[in-house]
């Protein structure tokens, strides 16, 4: 059984920074890509970022220069960084990887179950 658990969100002023996490857990042969996506109230799920198995990356225009997406396979591991933060970014952060549990199985996407994130002076 997989798991996803995102970690790392809370409550920072205007201009702070967090760094979230993102532990895969299980079973697990590989993981990839990665994305982290956002969800604020009244509106819909957007990505963030992203990471392959290669660490190319890519990142909503919204957040480029400002946050970044990196990886610890050792840890199966995937955070993202989040610098200049504005009370724009306030939302649920959710973690999303496509992870194949062994080389018989397809790859599946997984969810965590969140992780709130709240700009505010």
């Amino acid at each position: 059984q997989v798991q996803l658990v995102e970690s790392g969100g809370g409550l920072v002023q205007p201009g702070g920074s967090l760094r979230l996490s993102c532990a895969a857990s299980g079973s697990i042969v590989s993981i990839s890509p990665v994305h982290w996506y956002r969800q604020a109230p009244g509106k819909q799920r957007e990505l963030v970022a992203l990471i392959t198995s290669s660490n190319s990356t890519n990142y909503a225009n919204s957040v480029k220069g400002r946050f970044g997406i990196s990886r610890d396979n050792a840890k199966n591991t995937v955070y993202l960084q989040m610098n200049s933060l504005s009370p724009e970014d306030t939302a649920v952060y959710y973690c999303n990887a496509f992870i194949r549990t062994s080389f018989f199985e397809v790859v599946k996407s997984y969810w965590g179950q969140g992780t709130q994130v709240t700009v505010s002076s």
